[in-house]
């Protein structure tokens, strides 16, 4: 699970790496929960681009994840492999269950193939298992945390990440986000113990440009670069805009970026917020 840095030998390589993949135990993915993944190229059902710079891209083929795993109660399950994900930054780890069903969850780091892991309320306190808030004792990382009893885990799923559980009272559960924003949820909701595999993802740089559009994202031309009736940063003699300063970054379409609030002032989940991830 580190880091593989390319010798210099040619310009696409300078500055790239590459993960060293050696927590996978299989290139063969689980056929039965793949399905076709297709790509809209940043176009709506008109054909019109309504998200800018997406196209192009390797093919893939979309694994179902098992987010819930709350319909698997008390039933044990075995580590059959642990899988690179496409669609994802984490590691997926391939389960086989006590009844035969095999699915695919969201491996933990230090994950190992042939470990037992369940879904209780009884379980114990193992990298892997899953358990209601209120049955976690506070100061365990915990990932995969479900937003709504049943719903399935919707918060903390990418590499390296983890939150934290501070406690709980009758109701509700305090949680501390790897953002740093301390939120409430209800005590009822699930989550898996530990910290998301692949935590070295973060550090990967990479280092042409030719492999964001792998990853299907197109390069994209600075607004700076436009003339006046391309964009409202443009033209201008040099770089130079309103007497010598810059203009404040704006779109394409003249509303202000980088910088501007998008979040609803009267937002519901406001007052499950304890301490916002902005307030230092």
């Amino acid at each position: 699970m580190g880091i593989r840095i390319l010798k210099p030998m040619t310009p696409g390589t300078r500055h790239y790496s590459v993960s060293t993949f050696e927590e996978i135990t299989t290139d063969k993915p689980y056929k039965p929960l793949l399905v076709s993944k297709k790509k809209s190229g940043g176009r709506n059902n008109t054909g019109r681009i309504t998200s800018r710079h997406r196209g192009g891209g390797h093919k893939q083929q979309y694994r179902i994840i098992d987010f819930r795993r709350n319909d698997k109660i008390d039933i044990p399950a075995t580590v059959k492999t642990i899988e690179y994900d496409p669609n994802r930054s984490a590691r997926i780890a391939l389960v086989e269950y006590a009844d035969g069903e095999k699915r695919y969850i969201l491996a933990p780091n230090g994950l190992k193939v042939g470990e037992v892991i369940i879904t209780s309320a009884t379980a114990e306190y193992k990298d892997g298992n899953c358990l209601p808030l209120n049955k976690i004792p506070a100061g365990l990382f915990i990932h995969n945390i479900e937003m709504k009893p049943g719903k399935g885990g919707q918060l903390v799923r990418s590499a390296g990440v983890a939150a934290q559980l501070l406690g709980c009272d009758e109701k509700y559960a305090t949680i501390k986000m790897p953002s740093g924003e301390i939120r409430m949820i209800l005590n009822r909701c699930f989550a898996t113990l530990g910290t998301v595999s692949n935590p070295m993802h973060e550090k990967i740089v990479l280092g042409k440009a030719g492999r964001m559009r792998w990853l299907g994202v197109r390069g994209q031309t600075r607004g700076m670069a436009m003339n006046p009736i391309d964009h409202p940063m443009g033209g201008g003699e040099g770089t130079s805009k309103s007497g010598g300063g810059r203009k404040h970054p704006m779109t394409p379409w003249g509303k202000y970026t980088k910088g501007l609030n998008t979040r609803k002032k009267r937002n519901l989940n406001d007052k499950y917020i304890i301490r916002s991830r902005k307030r230092k």
